[in-house]
């Protein structure tokens, strides 16, 4: 009679299965949403371009693990995808619009605005006081008139502030009206009557 057979003891285990890899689907999630939000914030949002930028490569990586079947969280990679995308979108138009604002103020800067100050009436004798501001040319200056019409053309450069232009008669009275004309177009008007009659136009 033979002995009964006993199979050896099992040495070997059997190998488990690698655990998922959803780092890169989670971080691109993490950065692409912090970055969304940092973008809407002006100034600060400058530092969303390199979140976004990453959260996006590492988003794509993570959905491209996922469809491997080395990450399981294929619904956050994409999550991230998205989120990052539209920070970078954005980004971009927040770039464009700081582009043409800068732009604009330079122009601003560099433009040149032509002032006509004028005075009429029939007044023997008026002291004309005009001016300009902005630009960084800002100056004011005073003529004695003593026959009208009276007419000064100035430019300015810059941004025109504002400016006046004032006439008054002596004491032997009369009519004074001042106008004040800005690249073509009329900006002010006013007119003094009597002695030691002002007129003044100011605040364009």
């Amino acid at each position: 009679m033979s002995a009964p057979y006993f199979p050896p003891p099992a040495t070997d285990i059997q190998p488990q299965g690698q655990p998922p890899r959803n780092g890169l689907g989670t971080a691109g999630f993490v950065l692409g949403l912090v970055g969304l939000v940092l973008s809407f914030i002006p100034i600060i949002g400058i530092v969303a371009w390199p979140l976004v930028i990453v959260g996006l490569v590492l988003s794509i990586l993570g959905v491209i693990r996922a469809s491997n079947g080395q990450a399981t969280n294929r619904g956050l990679a994409i999550a991230g995808t998205a989120l990052s995308a539209v920070g970078l979108v954005i980004c971009i138009l927040y770039a464009v619009v700081f582009t043409a604002a800068v732009s604009t103020v330079n122009d601003q800067q560099n433009a040149v605005s032509t002032i006509t100050y004028e005075v009429t009436g029939d007044a023997k004798t008026a002291t004309v006081t005009y001016s300009s501001f902005g630009g960084g040319n800002s100056a004011t200056n005073q003529e004695s008139v003593t026959q009208l019409p009276w007419r000064k053309e100035v430019q300015a450069k810059g941004v025109l502030a504002g400016g006046t232009l004032s006439v008054m008669t002596d004491e032997n009275g009369g009519t004074v009206s001042c106008k004040v004309t800005v690249n073509g177009k009329e900006a002010k008007t006013a007119t003094g009557t009597g002695p030691f009659a002002s007129a003044i136009c100011a605040g364009f």
